[in-house]
């Protein structure tokens, strides 16, 4: 199907509609947001003699929310820039707009009888063949499409959204029962590429797939923690990071989310499920229905299973929830057993089966929960699914889980997992028996590099659909690692491209990093067209150099060795732009310090939308020495045209690296010049990235790559930059903004940025702004207040203010 998503019209701008108006914009997407009328003026617009026929009166509502959703934390957009993206209205007076759009999502309360009363307006009014779909996290599609044209029924289905939808990845599409086909694919297509989700084929049952699993999943264990006498800052430890989950863990997550959402889906499934074998399951636990009857729905009340206040210094204190009084307590520090056997185990997949085995209640908690939860899952198909990929998918997706509920018992191994459950009087359902009788001993496999999951009505196994194209490399770790050290791996993509994995602690540029680009550049130089430098982390691309070594360096006074170590850090960044070969870097999530200036350096860098980019050394009492600050002053006088006040464009490069700026999403980083319009590209969907960047590395190695030449033609500022820039420094320590040695470190930036102490603007080489950077750097590590700062970073907490 041939369609093109141009303008979009998203009806009701409350929480989720805001929110999904403005990922639109962030993708580049016009975007008409509308809501109701006021039935009158406030107090303040009374005052102001207006009443409801006022334009402002009448756009109150839209205004309100869509401003509320602009201020919301963690923000909704990439820049300031998606926001003259959305034009505000209301459906009285603007719903005659949508004839002009090509997508219509209507995100209004979540009552059958109000969306129909807006699909009779959206009738009357949009062309045929535009496409309406709805954001309902429950009401039944077929329901909706009732009544309706057949050209609405055909462009009509379910596509649920996970808030925060900048952030969470799951895209459910769910057809209705006349839903083109072309719909459905396009639907799932454009989810992918464009929105950068993970788009999962939903049937039509009682909130789809994620809710469903993911609210059961809370519900049993708010039932488990009862039931085996544990706090909720214990079930908050056992169900965070440690199993792979968000850090928050049940109870935090469901204070954020609101305990009424939760219990909200619980009432509606208990009351229209009938074929579900655990519909009791969905029955408030009385601790839920005491916190509904106290109004503790969490942060949106101010407290619910968590309450936050302050003592008497005016500190704040986090208080818990104890089940058996109703009252809260301060929070309690948690140690299991079980948890300390963990420790060393860097994947959630290692240890889940330590996990398992643990003889305290932290043990007793896993083999409880995973049980019920796996058993469940499996007999929820067919039912909500025929392929068990997509539950995992979704469970992932939209709870922010590394694991599914299938991967998490191929983890363990299937035929241990079911003789646990076995263990908990539990069972799954018959096809699991049947898939072990029939030989296949796991839920998934890699075979030539792709991911295959286990089909269930023919007994075999199958690739993922859509997965075809991705390069996930823990897929072809066995077969295609061609060189490997203690923290990074080499591996050929194919096609004549090289890739280097890091795969140290959040991916930092120690010494084992810095050998295997080293290796790679001359493996690829010698055999290969191309190099991609990426992981698939999910937590930093890099978070930059290791500051480890430098520090026990610098205790011991070896400053020749820190020299060193700078010169080959430099010329380790360096060879990523003079290679004989393009270099591309696949950048996500943390790229800072060393982890920015990579991918300053790379012929081209491909990067998701969650990138977080930024030269934060400063904040260690350091500054960019990795060609950082060089390269920031080489993209400053590339800016330069005549007639240019050239001291304010260098000026926003110094204040960057001077505040430790860190981008919060990739369209910032373009902005803050760490990435570049001309060159550089943005992938929305994380899966897709590595592919994406091997691809760019073929495009430049066919496009007749050749070896750039170091520069010499940096124009620098000298003494009438450095001046201004300490002006500034003087007067923002006056004001008490930065410290003493806040200060002292931005003079020496100063100093590097601008080019040293030349009586006058000029050219200068890069070798010779790296050696003011060399020489900076190491005066630093000298610095008493520098080390404190970088102790106070490796001692696992923030370096202090000095």
């Amino acid at each position: 199907m041939k369609k093109s998503i141009k303008k979009v019209a998203v009806l009701g701008a409350g929480i989720m509609g805001s929110r999904i108006a403005l990922h639109f914009a962030n993708i580049g997407c016009e975007v008409l947001l509308l809501d109701m009328v006021p039935k009158e003026p406030n107090d303040a617009e009374k005052a102001k003699g207006m009443d409801v026929s006022s334009p402002i009166v009448r756009n109150r509502i839209v205004s309100d929310l869509f401003q509320a959703a602009v201020k919301a934390s963690p923000s909704p957009i990439y820049s300031q820039k998606s926001l003259a993206k959305v034009k505000l209205g209301n459906f009285d007076d603007d719903m005659v707009k949508i004839k002009e759009v090509d997508w219509i999502i209507e995100v209004v309360v979540e009552k059958l009888e109000i969306k129909k009363l807006i699909y009779d307006k959206v009738e009357q009014h949009r062309k045929p063949g535009t496409l309406v779909t709805s954001n309902t996290s429950g009401i039944p599609i077929h329901l909706m499409a009732e009544g309706r044209s057949e050209d609405f029924q055909q462009n009509f289905c379910g596509t649920h959204f996970f808030n925060p939808p900048r952030y969470l990845r799951l895209l459910e599409i769910i057809p209705g029962p006349k839903t083109d086909q072309a719909i459905i694919d396009f639907l799932m297509h454009y989810g992918d590429l464009f929105l950068g989700k993970q788009t999962v084929l939903c049937k039509d049952t009682p909130a789809f797939i994620a809710n469903r699993l993911g609210i059961y999943a809370m519900v049993q264990t708010i039932r488990a923690t009862e039931e085996l006498g544990l706090t909720i800052e214990q079930v908050d430890k056992l169900t965070g990071s440690i199993v792979g989950r968000p850090k928050s863990g049940s109870f935090r997550l469901s204070d954020v989310v609101g305990l009424d959402t939760t219990v909200n889906v619980c009432n509606n499934l208990s009351a229209i499920l009938t074929n579900d074998e655990s519909v009791e399951a969905f029955k408030l636990p009385t601790i839920m229905a005491k916190l509904m009857e106290n109004k503790w729905l969490g942060d949106k009340t101010g407290q619910g299973f968590y309450k936050k206040t302050k003592d008497e210094n005016g500190k704040t204190v986090i208080l818990g929830l104890d089940f058996a009084t109703m009252e809260y307590r301060p929070s309690e520090k948690v140690k299991f057993a079980t948890l300390e056997t963990t420790k060393g185990v860097d994947t959630v997949a290692g240890r889940i089966p330590v996990l398992l085995k643990g003889t305290d209640k932290a043990g007793e908690f896993y083999r409880k929960t995973f049980a019920d939860a796996f058993k469940y899952a499996s007999f929820r198909i067919p039912e909500v699914a025929d392929e068990l990929y997509k539950i995992d998918d979704a469970i992932c997706a939209g709870f922010g889980w590394q694991l599914g509920l299938f991967a998490t018992a191929d983890a363990v191994g299937v035929k241990a997992f079911v003789e646990m459950m076995e263990g908990q009087n539990q069972k799954p359902a018959q096809w699991v028996y049947d898939m072990l009788a029939a030989g296949c001993e796991s839920f998934y496999k890699i075979e030539n590099g792709k991911k295959l999951y286990y089909d269930i009505p023919t007994k075999s196994y199958r690739v993922i659909p859509g997965t075809e194209s991705f390069i996930i490399l823990d897929n072809i770790r066995k077969t295609n690692v061609v060189w490997k050290n203690a923290g990074a791996s080499i591996f050929d993509l194919g096609d004549g491209i090289l890739g280097v994995e890091f795969q140290s602690k959040m991916n930092t540029l120690g010494a084992e990093p810095i050998e295997a680009l080293n290796k790679a550049y001359g493996l690829a130089e010698k055999d290969f067209r191309g190099l991609v430098i990426g992981n698939d982390s999910q937590e930093a691309f890099s978070a930059g150099a290791n500051l480890a070594m430098l520090f026990m360096f610098a205790v011991e006074q070896e400053y020749d060795e820190i020299d060193l170590m700078i010169a080959q850090f430099q010329e380790t960044m360096m060879r990523a732009r003079y290679s004989s070969i393009p270099v591309v870097t696949a950048a996500h999530s943390l790229a800072l310090g060393g982890g920015c200036e990579i991918n300053l350096h790379a012929d081209k860098v491909v990067a998701s939308a969650e990138t977080y980019m930024g030269l934060v050394e400063l904040g260690v009492g350091l500054i960019p020495a990795g060609g950082g600050t060089k390269e920031m002053a080489l993209r400053a006088s590339d800016l330069y045209q005549p007639g240019d006040a050239e001291l304010n464009i260098l000026q926003a490069a110094f204040m960057n690296i001077a505040q430790a700026k860190v981008s919060t999403s990739v369209q910032e980083a373009f902005e803050m010049n760490y990435l570049k319009t001309n060159r550089d590209q943005i992938v929305l969907n994380r899966s897709r990235l590595i592919a994406e960047a091997k691809q760019s590395a073929i495009e430049l190695a066919e496009n007749g790559y050749t070896q750039p030449i170091r520069r010499t033609d940096i124009k620098v500022q000298g003494k009438t930059g450095i001046a201004l820039f300490k002006a500034g420094i003087k007067s923002m320590r006056m004001a008490n903004y930065i410290t003493d040695h806040d200060a002292f470190i931005a003079e020496k930036l100063a100093y590097v940025i601008c080019g040293g102490d030349l009586s006058y603007p000029q050219l200068v080489s890069e070798k010779y702004l790296l050696e003011l950077e060399r020489e900076a750097f190491l005066s630093l590590c000298g610095e008493r207040k520098t080390m404190e700062r970088m102790q106070g970073l490796l001692s696992g907490g923030k370096p202090p203010r000095n």
